[in-house]
């Protein structure tokens, strides 16, 4: 199965007040394991940033200035995802941002089916709990240090982690029916390796659980 974990940055929240996009960053899955697959640009928005974006992602009107246009990148871009699943986080704001861009060039949307929302899940997962993209790598002991600022392609390194965790899929799905794949194909490294937690009971619940044992079970064998 092939995915596309993607974010983007923008001028500002609302595509109403006219914000347009900055940066896109999107990494490809094979079966939940990162290929070397990335699609990443800066781009020119033909307006001002906020001042609320600006302080979020840091990229000024000057550096924006220089950078392609979206109707430069848009089919690089759309043929990066096409056929793919997309992973985002909070997809509904990705998803209007994205959707208005392909809208101004007369290019067909992105459906909301061909989206998996990790903020869905994680609302169903932690219900109560924040489920925000920090909130989320402290949660799995994910480490975000590098995540000063929000850019694009960081955010799409550690909503890998994330989704990962979210569905359970700790550890790789390998598929077994090509045994020609080297390990080098199949890019088993550490960092592609997740584990859940393992939580040790302390010594009062192993104490509680073996009175347990010992009451309760008909064929005892702690005597």
């Amino acid at each position: 199965m092939i995915e596309v974990v993607l974010d983007t940055e923008t001028t500002g929240l609302k595509v109403k007040d006219g914000h347009r996009i900055v940066e896109i960053g999107c990494i490809e899955l094979e079966n939940q394991i990162p290929t070397s697959k990335k699609f990443h640009c800066y781009l020119n928005p033909e307006r001002k940033v906020s001042e609320k974006a600006l302080e979020v992602h840091g990229y000024t009107n000057e550096f924006l200035s220089t950078q392609k246009k979206f109707t430069e990148i848009c089919n690089e871009f759309l043929d990066f995802i096409k056929n793919k699943k997309l992973i985002m986080h909070n997809a509904e704001f990705d998803l209007a941002h994205l959707n208005n861009e392909l809208r101004l060039l007369g290019k067909d949307i992105i459906e909301k089916k061909n989206v998996i929302d990790t903020l869905e899940l994680a609302r169903d997962k932690f219900p109560g709990s924040s489920i925000s993209l920090d909130a989320l790598c402290k949660r799995y002991n994910i480490d975000n240090s590098k995540r000063v600022k929000h850019t694009a392609l960081i955010d799409c390194e550690l909503l890998v982690k994330v989704y990962i965790n979210l569905i359970d899929q700790k550890e790789p799905t390998l598929n077994f029916q090509n045994q020609e794949n080297t390990k080098s194909d199949l890019n088993l490294n550490r960092n592609n390796l997740y584990y859940k937690k393992i939580i040790k009971p302390s010594n009062e619940e192993l104490k509680v659980h073996k009175n347990y044992l010992k009451k309760d079970l008909k064929r005892n064998f702690f005597r």
